[in-house]
This record gives C-alpha cells, sequence and structure tokens, in this order.
C-alpha cells in the first residue's frame, strides 16, 4: 500500500454561491424555535463534501471560507470586485450552519481575517507541494489554475472537470506556468479587473505562443500591429497592478490559524462527530442525510423504465440493481454559467438513454409563460441547471436565453433522443412559445403519478 500523502483543499466560497444557486434559494425547513431557515447550500455542501472524501483519499484538508472584511486588493484598487451585489440574506443565513456541519464532519474550517479563500489555498497548497504531498484543489473558479503544477490539480466536483496540467492547458490554449499571463490579458469580469481591451481568449493564447509571456510582450509591444497593439500600449502602465490582483499569494502567515507551519499536523482529517451530526441533521430537517451520515442506507431511489421496457408501475423497485446503485451515489448539481460548462453538458444529453426534463418560467398561463431556466438529469443524482433570465440584484450573470436555446434545439426536436417530463403539454407548449417544437418524450410522470392514484378516493 502506498504510503503517498495527500492534502484535499475545498474552496469553500466558490461552492456557497454555487450550491446556493442550485438549489439552496429553495429548500427551506422550520426550526425548533419556529424561525424558517433556508437550508438548500446546506445540503448541497454536506454531499458534495461527502463525494470529495469517497472520491479523494486524504491525509490532511482544509474548507475554506473568505472572510468578512476587506484585503490588501481592496487598498490597491478599490474597484476591486465593486460591481457585486450584496450576498443574499437566504445565503448569508445559512453559512453559520454550513461552517458548523463541516467542522462536525471532521473537516478543518478555516476564514482568515484580511485573506482572501484563494490566497489561504495557494499558501497551503505550496508549502505542501514543497515536501512532495499531493494536493487536491476542489473548485470551479479557473483563477486558481496558475497554481497548477506536477503536485497540485484542481477538480471541480459539481461539473466533473480535472485541471491538470494537460486539463489546463486543453481548456485555455496556454499551459499552467502561463495562467497569471493569460488572465492578466483577458481580464477577471467576476473580480472587476480589466484586461487589456478587446484581448479575448484566443488573441491571448496567440498572443502568448508569439513572445512566450507578458514581460516579453511588453518589451517588444512596438512589434504588435493594429488595434491589439494599441490597445496592449495603453495597457501597459496597468498591468502590474493587474498582476498584483491576479497573482495568487502563496506566502501568507497563516500559523495563527494552522499552528506549526509549514507542517499540517494541525489540519489532518478528522473523524466525523456522529452524535452531533444526527442532532445537526435532525434541527434542519435531513432525516435521509442523517441516515447516510451515519453509515445507512437511505430509501431506494424510484427506478423508471427505460425505452423499449414495459415497466411495472405497481412493482417494488426497492431491490434493482438501479435502485440499489443510486442508495450510494452522491446527489451532484450544477449550475450552468459559462459555455464550457454548457458544452459539457450537451455532450452527456447527447449520450444519455434518458434525460428528465423541466423548465422554470415567468408563469403558469403556458400561452404568456417564458423561458427562466432548464434542468436536465441524465441519471439519478446528477443534474444540471441552466439559469436564462433570473433577473434582481443578486442574479449572477448568465448565458443568453437565445443562443442556448438555439444550442439546444436540435437535441429538444429529436424524437430519438428519448425525454422525462413533468406535465409535458406545459412545457412543450412553453417551449413552443421559443419557436421549438420538443419530441422524444416518452414519459410523463403527472400522467404516470394519476394512474397510480386514480383507484384512490
Amino acid at each position: 500500500m502506498s504510503d503517498k500523502k495527500t492534502l484535499l483543499l475545498v474552496d469553500g466560497s466558490s461552492y456557497l454561491y454555487r450550491a446556493f444557486f442550485a438549489g439552496g434559494e429553495t429548500m427551506s425547513t422550520t426550526l425548533p424555535d419556529g424561525t424558517v431557515q433556508k437550508t438548500g447550500a446546506i445540503r448541497i455542501i454536506i454531499n458534495m463534501m461527502q463525494k470529495l472524501l469517497k472520491d479523494v483519499p486524504c491525509t490532511y484538508a482544509a474548507c475554506v471560507f473568505d472572510a468578512k472584511g476587506p484585503t490588501f486588493r481592496d487598498a490597491l484598487y478599490p474597484e476591486y470586485k465593486a460591481q457585486r451585489s450584496p450576498m443574499p440574506d437566504d445565503l448569508r443565513s445559512q453559512i453559520a450552519p454550513i461552517h458548523e456541519v463541516v467542522r462536525l464532519m471532521g473537516w478543518p474550517v478555516l476564514d482568515v481575517p484580511g485573506v482572501e479563500a484563494d490566497d489561504v489555498i495557494g499558501t497551503l497548497a505550496v508549502a505542501a507541494a514543497r515536501q512532495g504531498i499531493d494536493v487536491v484543489i476542489s473548485s470551479g473558479d479557473k483563477d486558481l489554475a496558475q497554481l497548477v503544477n506536477e503536485h497540485i490539480s484542481i477538480i471541480d466536483t459539481m461539473s466533473g472537470k480535472v485541471r491538470d496540467l494537460a486539463g489546463v492547458e486543453a481548456e485555455f490554449g496556454v499551459p499552467a506556468r502561463l495562467m497569471l499571463d493569460y488572465q492578466m490579458l483577458v481580464g477577471d469580469t467576476v473580480d472587476n479587473v480589466p484586461g487589456v481591451h478587446k484581448v479575448g481568449p484566443k488573441t491571448a493564447v496567440k498572443l502568448l505562443q508569439e513572445y512566450g509571456s507578458v514581460d516579453a510582450l511588453v518589451a517588444r509591444a512596438g512589434e504588435v500591429k493594429g488595434a491589439v497593439g494599441e490597445n496592449l500600449r495603453k495597457a501597459i502602465d496597468w498591468l502590474p497592478t493587474s498582476r498584483q490582483l491576479l497573482t495568487i499569494k502563496t506566502d501568507c502567515d497563516l500559523n495563527g490559524w494552522v499552528p506549526g507551519m509549514p507542517a499540517l499536523d494541525a489540519i489532518r482529517i478528522g473523524q466525523p462527530q456522529t452524535a452531533p451530526l444526527m442532532a445537526f441533521c435532525d434541527t434542519y430537517g435531513f432525516k435521509g442525510l442523517a441516515r447516510t451520515l451515519a453509515g445507512d442506507a437511505p430509501a431506494a431511489a424510484p427506478v423508471v423504465a427505460m425505452p423499449g421496457q414495459s415497466g411495472d408501475l405497481f412493482a417494488d423497485h426497492s431491490a434493482s440493481p438501479v435502485a440499489e446503485a443510486a442508495q450510494h451515489r452522491p446527489v451532484v448539481y450544477d449550475t450552468i454559467f459559462n459555455w464550457t460548462d454548457f458544452d459539457h453538458w450537451l455532450q452527456r444529453l447527447l449520450k444519455a438513454e434518458l434525460v428528465a426534463l423541466d423548465t422554470e418560467t415567468t408563469s403558469l398561463d403556458e400561452m404568456r409563460a417564458e423561458i427562466v431556466g432548464i434542468s436536465f438529469s441524465v441519471q439519478p443524482g446528477e443534474a444540471a441547471y441552466i439559469p436564462l433570465a433570473h433577473a434582481g440584484p443578486d442574479a449572477p450573470a448568465q448565458l443568453p436565453r437565445d443562443e442556448v436555446l438555439a444550442r439546444l434545439k436540435p437535441w429538444l426536436e429529436d424524437g430519438k433522443r428519448h425525454k422525462l417530463g413533468q406535465h409535458v403539454k406545459y412545457d412543450r407548449h412553453v417551449f413552443a412559445n421559443h419557436g421549438i417544437e420538443v419530441q422524444g418524450y416518452v414519459h410523463d410522470t403527472m400522467l404516470q403519478s394519476y394512474v397510480l392514484e386514480v383507484h384512490k378516493p
């Protein structure tokens, strides 16, 4: 057996928002004191942490969150992240319970005042890598790709994407050692850090392939022709500030939070605290999850007959292989905010035998309803949601609805691509409002439910 050690780091701040918009907005429970508490993000993060520990056996671990208050980047550039809306109250109310349950699951939790989560992750990752410890970072944030090397890789639990040395270059077109240079050129709209005007990913890759680095590019800026060259020369004075803002620090003083650094004994993964976990799940209404955390199998998921199978609606499917597998599969949801994730899920749709499809709309009146989001699941416990027209001050940037629908249209209108829906008549009408005639529905759970219940008074 190998004695190789691994450090598993979770970008908790990244997953807070993703979990919230993947379902944390809607789920809630009434606490013993009568308070109504949102619980969706709590539940999704618990599932994610469970899956991580199964997929990535580790000796050391930490779940890292942004602490309240400014950092050096705010002082350096007051516009840094200035465009972001305040955290939704329904998400803020879930942060303390999330910290609590993650600790109860055995994870060290870090939120270091004055230091961004990315910098805490960077410092721990580099310290471990220097000791020959493999590091796995769980995050959907592309900024962390600049840390990737032979010892450090990134996984995105919600999409299944892996960013190792090969994965970074395949995704972005540049090696990981040039990811900071790449970001300096294209900018970071999420953090409100400008790049070189009108330099997008393709142009950035071309420039870095030709000149080798931003420093070399700046030294030879006079050679760059056209509008790109003109915009580059205008940005030369800004680029040093951009480098400071975008560089993930790897030398933060963490001794007050990780005693003994660079040794990592203070963040060894611990054992779950079973009794407090059960009490937590009872308080927040996670009865099925409590059984899972206690080591008991949850109730079997219902099994839907695949196309070509008749299926017995009244049979007990709890002992079927599919149901048995579903008992042990963690629930993983993805929220799609970019074309890379969209393309990944479109390929999954094209390969799936049966896809559960649903819509979020503006009205229950199908004559007037417009689509604001689309969800789909390709197998039990694995689903994605594409927000398309969510409005309000807290709504994140979303993919353009018309383009998403145009890209989905061939799959939606292909009768050989089997689909499952709830109230199919309504959803087909809603899609028709956008010029799409959905074909291939083989199940309508609303009609099947009616058949099951028709004998009851």
